[in-house]
Formats: structure tokens, sequence, C-alpha cells
């Protein structure tokens, strides 16, 4: 068990949450319990740099969010990546920002610098994503502002976690030959990054199926929360989906 009584700790799942689904909670419900959490904050993207596809409004993507999270009180909505025309209606100022990407780096230095130096910020991600987090902005960087925890799932080796890190970051070659086939489970503590592991919380889930089964006409109760489900249903999304 990790000793807490000298540090708080932020913990961050971000995503685009178009929509967000029983997978998402169930992975932060997962960390929650192994790392006893007091609280998740998730963090809904404004515009993601790493998907180019069209997405729902900020405003409904946050609203599905905060209905997932409303009946777990350790979970909590976040505006850290809101567009600045919900604090600043109106001004052209803010229209401009709006259009800037949402770069993880940026969203965990500003929350830094609302915190105390010995609080530390742990990002929650899932390993599909991690596997591309070198090509992140400012990748390095971002290693030295905060711990990452990645949800792992079968397919996935301890060597495929190292390999991933940036490349002045990652173990050379002969380092994490050895970890090839053994299962992304535990602890990987190097020099200048640190990633926890959580085993066993993959979710055959995708947004992009919710989506496509709305346009349908298929039921998602499988899928999303009823209060998720509900609100799809009376604002109509997805129903023009491409």
């Amino acid at each position: 068990m990790r000793d807490t009584s000298r540090t708080h700790e932020h913990w961050l799942f971000g995503g685009t949450f178009d929509p967000i689904h029983r997978g998402h909670t169930a992975l932060a419900q997962s960390a929650r319990e192994k790392f006893q959490l007091n609280r998740v904050y998730f963090v809904t993207n404004n515009i993601p740099p790493h998907k180019q596809l069209k997405q729902s409004l900020f405003a409904h993507r946050y609203a599905m969010v905060a209905l997932a999270t409303a009946a777990e009180k350790a979970f909590l909505p976040s505006l850290l990546e809101a567009p600045e025309e919900l604090s600043e209606a109106g001004s052209k100022k803010s229209a401009a920002k709006t259009l800037t990407p949402s770069y993880s780096i940026d969203t965990i230095r500003r929350l830094k610098a609302q915190l105390k130096p010995a609080d530390e910020i742990f990002f929650l991600i899932g390993v599909d994503a991690f596997k591309d987090i070198a090509k992140w902005h400012k990748a390095e960087e971002l290693f030295s502002e905060c711990k990452f925890v990645v949800a792992s799932r079968p397919g996935f080796s301890l060597a495929d976690v190292a390999n991933s890190l940036p490349e002045k970051l990652r173990p050379a070659p002969a380092v994490t030959k050895p970890f090839e086939k053994q299962q992304a489970i535990g602890d990987l503590v190097l020099p200048k990054a640190t990633v926890h592991l959580l085993d066993n919380v993959h979710h055959a889930i995708s947004a992009t199926a919710i989506r496509d089964a709305v346009k349908a006409g298929r039921p998602i109760a499988k899928w999303v929360d009823a209060g998720v489900a509900d609100y799809i249903k009376k604002t109509g999304l997805y129903k023009g989906a491409d």
C-alpha cells in the first residue's frame, strides 16, 4: 500500500466520452478499489488532438459524464478542459481559444498550479491509448508531471508497455526483451517514468459501436448508464451520425 499520509493524490481520467459507457466507469471503479481512492476526476476533452473525427458538443458529452458518475460519490465530472466560452461567453478571445487542442500536459500543469508542491497527479488511461503515448504533445515532460495508471488487457506484455514510452525514457531493448512474454501487470518504475498497471478490467465496449447502434435504432442499455441512454434518446444524439 502506498503511503499517502503526506501527500494528496489527484486522479484524472480523460477522454472524449462520446458517449461515456460502462467500460469507462468500470475502469475507474477498479482503480478506485485497488488504490483506495477518494476521488477520480472524469475530464471531458474539448478538442482531443489525437482524434480527427467529428464529435458531439462538449456540453452534451459533459452532461453524459455527469449522469454516468452521479451514483458514485468518488467520481466527479471535471471542467478542466471545458471550452473557454463556458466562462467567457461571447468573447472573440474565448472563441479562438476553443479551437486549441486539449493537450494533457497543459491540463495537468494548469491543475498543478492550484495544488500544493507535495501533491501528486495520477493519469488513468487504457493500454490502447497508452501505446501511442510517445506521439503525445511534450510526452517526455508529461511523465515528469504525473504518474500513469494504465488499464491493461490480454495480449499486452510488460515489454509492450515499456516500449511505448517516449524514446528518451524507454529502456534499452536488451532490458525489455525478457519481459516480452510477461503479462502487463504490477508496476513499471524507471528513473524518469512511473507506470502502475491495472489488470482484468478490459471491457469490449466501443463508443463507435454505441453510436452506430443508436443510429440503427438498436437498444444500448447494456453499454451505458440508464441516465445516459435516456439523455441520448431525449436529445437525439447520434441519430444523424456518419
